[in-house]
């Protein structure tokens, strides 16, 4: 009986057994998420913690405020200036950014949404003539292009009527809204200044609270979850700012009504992977069709342009150096995120799935459970 053993054959099935194992185990996460959200959504445990993280709002807000500039303060520490000092002048800085941006963005937003408003009847009207011409080079024979039509049409008035009827009450819940978000963010500010006045003192408390055998791998798993989160945070914004400024440039070039405004909002929505780009760029298309076909073109070309850009130089120079997830990950993330949460769902997908990557590979290079590399 031959008793030697093909090393090579057996290395290929261990191999591809691991794979297997890797995406099984996967599969099972995926699915585990998805039974867990969907328990959380019929026992109505969802509206709860929306109740809760609203009421703790500021105090998150405080978190996030402190968690980025405490890197600023900590460089300054190392410059022999006090923490006291620091946090102060870090945060003279950031309320000088906020009023700059006030003073140059706000009111540039508030003339262009007005004017966007004012020629809504016009947007419009300019829209169900481009939606008529549409109609009439499509061939009716085989289509009912005149229910379609009448359709259409009847939606795109009712939305009008509904629009300017309802104008004066949105304009006072935004400014009621606008208010109570400041202040919210008010006391926000004030909450991280004292977070972060504090913070090497809270990480030291927090880690009290371990078990001694467990502190050093939890402190080593916390720095990398920090350091996962703030590359992702830090890319995101980048990105989004740099695709605002590229959007803004473009559409006033091209004429699009309120650019600054459509810019900002490409620019926020950018943060979301993938369905971003999209959820961006459709009303800034509606609304330069709305003026001229030719604008409307031009407007989408524009945007396809700089999302193959992004998609293709910053998200690979920026995003997906931070995160390090698979494409498909992220889209079964946002799938899922979404379908639960919506929007905000879809924003903070990519980050807790992120997250969620560190500490599975920081348990498997610990105990070599997936051979995650």
């Amino acid at each position: 009986m031959n008793k030697n053993i093909d090393k090579d054959s057996l290395n290929e099935v261990i191999g591809t057994s691991k794979k297997i194992l890797k995406i099984f185990y996967l599969i099972l996460i995926v699915i585990g998420a998805y039974i867990l959200l969907k328990i959380i959504k019929e026992l109505h445990i969802l509206h709860i913690i929306l109740t809760i993280l609203k009421i703790l709002t500021p105090l998150f807000i405080g978190i996030i405020v402190a968690w980025l500039l405490n890197p600023f303060v900590k460089w300054l520490e190392t410059k022999k200036v006090r923490r006291g000092l620091g946090c102060l002048l870090s945060y003279v800085i950031l309320i000088g950014c906020i009023i700059l941006l006030i003073q140059a963005i706000i009111p540039l937003l508030y003339n262009q949404a007005l004017d966007l408003v004012s020629n809504v009847p016009n947007i419009f009207s300019n829209l169900k003539n481009w939606a008529e011409n549409l109609f009439r080079n499509i061939d009716s024979t085989t289509i009912n292009i005149e229910s379609i039509e009448s359709n259409l049409f009847s939606k795109l008035d009712e939305f009008s009527n509904g629009l300017q009827t309802s104008l004066p009450s949105m304009i006072i819940n935004g400014a009621t809204t606008l208010i109570s978000s400041i202040g919210t963010f008010i006391v926000g500010l004030v909450i991280g200044f004292f977070l972060l006045l504090s913070c090497n003192n809270i990480g030291s408390t927090l880690l009290d609270l371990i078990p001694k055998k467990f502190r050093k791998g939890t402190s080593e798993l916390s720095q990398k979850i920090n350091q996962s989160l703030r590359s992702y945070v830090n890319g995101a914004l980048i990105d989004a700012f740099i695709v605002f400024v590229v959007s803004t440039i473009a559409f006033a070039l091209i004429g699009l009504k309120a650019p600054v405004l459509f810019g900002l909002f490409c620019g926020l929505t950018n943060v979301i992977p993938y369905a971003g780009p999209y959820i961006g760029g459709i009303p800034a298309v509606i609304v330069g069709f709305s003026q001229s076909t030719g604008i409307g073109i031009a407007i989408l070309i524009a945007i396809i342009i700089i999302q193959m850009i992004e998609g293709n130089v910053l998200q690979t120079l920026i995003i997906s150096k931070t995160t390090k997830l698979n494409p498909v990950t992220i889209i079964i993330g946002l799938l899922i995120f979404g379908h639960f949460f919506g929007i905000v769902g879809m924003l903070l997908s990519t980050p807790i799935i992120g997250v969620l990557k560190v500490i599975l590979k920081y348990f498997d290079d610990k105990y070599d459970l997936l051979n995650f590399k």
